[in-house]
């Protein structure tokens, strides 16, 4: 499976750079948290920090500071591949920020992934986007909208934790 999130924002590389460097960290401004589960990792974004968000577990596989990071999902989660943020400069004040998923789904994960993960995944990842967005623009130029599948999603899990 291949999943490519990306956003261009108004501003450099290093800024937007410098803000994904602090994705992990308790300031708690940009990871999209209380709407999501909040990103833990053991040892920050050093390469074999673990921990993940909700039930997404991972460690940090790869880091170029202010670049890209790269994390591997944890075999127990049935994905196996990677994930990773990447900042590309596209002028002098303008950058592409983009998230990949590369894997292969197994087990439950091949039916969760289509009907389920992806949706919230691209939601949350959006969500992200607005925040690094609005911390180097003081603006979401188009801000993400949940869309009906992914509330839905949302209400069923929040119905079940109540009932668990």
């Amino acid at each position: 499976m291949r999943n490519v999130q990306q956003r261009s924002i108004d501003a450099s590389a290093d800024e937007i750079g410098a803000l994904l460097e602090r994705v992990a960290t308790s300031d708690g401004h940009l990871w999209p948290a209380p709407a999501w589960p909040p990103l833990v990792l053991d040892a920050g974004l050093t390469p074999g920090s673990k921990g993940g968000h909700g039930p997404i577990r991972y460690s940090v596989s790869e880091r170029e500071p202010g670049r890209r990071l790269r994390f591997v999902f944890d075999p127990a989660l049935g994905l196996d591949g990677h994930h990773e943020f990447l900042v590309v400069a596209e002028g002098p004040d303008r950058c592409r920020l983009t998230h990949t998923i590369l894997g292969t789904a197994r087990g439950r994960m091949r039916v969760l992934w289509p009907l389920v993960i992806r949706w919230l995944h691209e939601a949350l990842v959006h969500d992200l986007f607005d925040n690094i967005e609005r911390a180097a623009t003081n603006r979401v130029t188009h801000p993400n909208r949940w869309s009906p599948w992914v509330r839905l999603l949302r209400r069923l899990r929040k119905t079940s934790r109540r009932r668990g």
